[in-house]
C-alpha cells in the first residue's frame, strides 16, 4: 500500500515538473517573439509605437463607424467635422506653416493624438484616396508618417504624425541671434545620417520613389532630435491629381534643384542625391544656400562651393572646436560628390549612409572623454592651417 501511495506521489511530481517546463517554455517563446518583432520594426517602424497604437485602436473603436481606407496600417479616412474640433475650426493660432500641399495646422484629436494637418483646395477624387493608401504604407524610422486624409467641401486634407522640433532650419540657421539650439558638428551629423536613412529607405523600395522636392525645411526632428524626412511622395501625388504642365514641381530657382534636369525634366534618385548634398552645405555653414552670393547669374552652386571649400569661412563659427579636422574634411568631401554636375558621378543614398555613418563613429571615438577626462579632439581652427 505505501509503495503505491509513493509510486502516485512520484509520479505527480514528475507530471508538475513536465507541467512547469512546458509554461516556462511558452513563456520564453514569446518573449523571443515580442523581441523580434521589436527588432524588425526598429528601423521600418514608426519611433512613436504608442502613436500606430492608438491609430490602430481609433479605427476599431470611437470611430469604428467612419469609412476607412485600405490600407494594411489602418489608414484613416477623417471626417471635416473632426478635423475643424481637432484645429478649433482651423484657427489662427493653429497655423504652424505652409508648403507645397498648403497651409499646414497643428490638431488634437479626440483619441489624444496630436497631428499635423496639410489643407487645400481640391476636388473629391478617388484617385487622392488610392495615392494616400500607398503612401501611408511607406514606413520608416526616418520619414514622417501620413496617418489618414479628408476630402470635404472642396478641400483635401492629408494628416501627418506631430513632429515637435519642428524643422532643422529652426534651429540651424544663424539669424543674427542667438540661436535656442545649438547644433555642435556631432548632431549635424546624427541629423544628416537620419534624414540619408529616410531617403535610402524610399530609394530602395520596389519601384523606388524619389523624394522629389528634398531640401532643409523638409526634415524635421522630434523631441529626441531624431530626424525625420517630411513629404516623401507628396509631389508625385500632386502631379496625378492636378492637371500640371510640367511633371517638377521644383521651381527653376530653387537651389536645392539639380541643374542637371531640364526645365521639363523629371526628378528621379540621383536628383535626390544633389538636394541632399544642398542640405550637406548648410549643415557645414549654417547658412540658407538661397542667399548665398553667386557672383555671376550662371555660376552654379557647385561651383561655388569649388571655390570656398578650404576658404575657413566656409563651416560655420558657432560649430566652434566641436569638430574634428579629419572629420569635418570627410563631411565637406561628401558634401562636394553629392554636388556633382553629372548624376551618374554622384554617390547613391546607401554609399552616402555608409559615409556618414563612418565620419559620425569616427568622431564620437575622437571627441569622446576618455581616460582621465581629456578629450581627444582636433581644434576646428586647424582645419584650414597651410602646410
Amino acid at each position: 500500500m505505501s509503495k503505491s501511495i509513493a509510486a502516485v506521489v512520484v509520479g505527480g511530481g514528475v507530471g508538475g515538473l513536465a507541467l512547469l517546463t512546458i509554461v516556462i517554455g511558452f513563456i520564453w517563446s514569446c518573449m523571443q517573439h515580442c523581441k523580434n518583432f521589436a527588432n524588425r520594426n526598429s528601423d521600418t517602424g514608426s519611433s512613436e509605437p504608442y502613436a500606430m497604437v492608438e491609430l490602430s485602436k481609433g479605427v476599431r473603436s470611437s470611430y469604428a463607424a467612419r469609412p476607412s481606407l485600405s490600407g494594411p496600417q489602418g489608414t484613416r479616412q477623417f471626417t471635416l467635422e473632426e478635423l475643424q474640433q481637432a484645429t478649433r475650426h482651423f484657427s489662427e493660432s493653429n497655423l504652424i506653416g505652409s508648403g507645397s500641399f498648403g497651409l499646414v495646422y497643428k490638431g488634437l484629436l479626440c483619441d489624444g493624438i496630436i497631428v499635423a494637418i496639410k489643407r487645400r483646395p481640391g476636388a473629391p477624387g478617388q484617385q487622392f484616396v488610392e495615392e494616400v493608401c500607398r503612401l501611408s504604407d511607406i514606413r520608416h524610422r526616418h520619414l514622417v508618417t501620413l496617418l489618414g486624409c479628408c476630402q470635404e467641401d472642396g478641400l483635401q486634407m492629408l494628416l501627418f504624425e506631430y513632429l515637435p522640433n519642428g524643422t532643422v532650419c529652426n534651429h540651424l540657421y544663424d539669424k543674427g541671434e542667438v540661436s535656442r539650439t545649438q547644433l555642435e558638428f556631432k548632431q549635424r551629423l546624427s541629423i544628416a545620417l537620419g534624414a540619408a536613412k529616410g531617403i535610402c529607405h524610399l530609394h530602395g523600395l520596389s519601384p523606388p520613389l524619389a523624394h522629389r522636392d528634398f531640401k532643409t525645411s523638409k526634415v524635421l526632428v522630434d523631441e529626441n532630435f531624431i530626424a525625420k524626412v517630411a513629404d516623401a511622395g507628396i509631389s508625385s501625388l500632386l502631379e496625378r491629381i492636378e492637371d500640371a504642365s510640367s511633371s517638377s514641381r521644383m521651381t527653376v530657382n530653387n537651389v536645392f534643384r539639380d541643374p542637371e534636369i531640364g526645365e521639363f525634366g523629371t526628378p528621379a534618385e540621383m536628383s535626390d542625391v544633389y538636394s541632399f548634398g544642398v542640405f550637406l552645405l548648410e549643415l557645414i555653414t549654417g547658412r540658407e544656400a538661397q542667399h548665398f552670393d553667386l557672383s555671376e547669374s550662371d555660376e552654379s552652386l557647385t561651383q561655388w562651393v569649388e571655390l570656398h571649400a578650404s576658404s575657413k569661412d566656409l563651416v560655420d563659427r558657432r560649430l566652434g572646436n566641436t569638430f574634428t579636422t579629419k572629420g569635418m574634411d570627410s563631411f565637406i568631401k561628401l558634401m562636394q560628390q553629392c554636388l556633382r554636375l553629372t548624376g551618374r558621378k554622384r554617390p547613391k543614398m546607401d554609399v552616402v549612409v555608409r559615409e556618414l555613418d563612418r565620419i559620425l563613429e569616427n568622431e564620437m571615438t575622437l571627441t569622446t572623454v576618455m581616460g582621465e577626462g581629456t578629450a581627444i579632439v582636433t581644434l576646428g581652427s586647424q582645419l584650414f592651417t597651410s602646410t
